[in-house]
């Protein structure tokens, strides 16, 4: 690959998720999902929702559990926003994105009752967006417990 052709990878990848991040402030799940490959690979590793006979992670496919994941989400902080701060590519499609995710609570989320609480929390992205141009792999980074104090959610086990 020439220089050139580095840059524009790099270019074109920043620019997908950049694409993707636009839709998630619309709340545009499908056009999300639509940046990704059919079978890209999605993990929220903070993500951990006990239930009374499961343990739900956030771990599989984007167009399985990411969407739902965002789905859920949005329906409960129906303000939901995203600020990102920086968005930087290489040119083997990896993307590192940073930014502030919050909202105010309206539904339930996960064990969390709503109680009117708000909450703005940083998180870091990890893209990978294939030769096609299409993002095949999410990995996301937060502090859950940073976000349920703020919500006023404290859970003792």
């Amino acid at each position: 690959m020439t220089t050139t052709e580095l840059q524009s990878r790099s270019r074109e990848a920043a620019d997908q998720v950049t694409a993707f991040f636009d839709a998630y402030r619309r709340h545009d799940v499908d056009a999300m999902t639509d940046l990704c490959a059919d079978n890209a690979d999605f993990s929220y590793v903070p993500f951990e929702v006990w239930g009374k006979q499961r343990v739900l992670r956030g771990d599989g496919k984007v167009k399985t559990v990411g969407k739902t994941i965002w789905v859920g989400l949005i329906a409960s902080f129906p303000d939901l926003f995203t600020d990102v701060h920086t968005v930087d590519a290489n040119d083997a499609g990896d993307v590192v994105v940073t930014c502030d995710i919050g909202g105010g609570q309206q539904l339930a989320w996960g064990p969390a009752e709503p109680r009117g609480g708000k909450f703005s929390e940083p998180h870091l992205f990890i893209f990978h967006v294939d030769g096609d141009g299409l993002i095949d792999r999410i990995s996301a980074y937060w502090d859950g417990a940073g976000i349920n104090r703020q919500l006023g959610h404290l859970e003792v086990d």
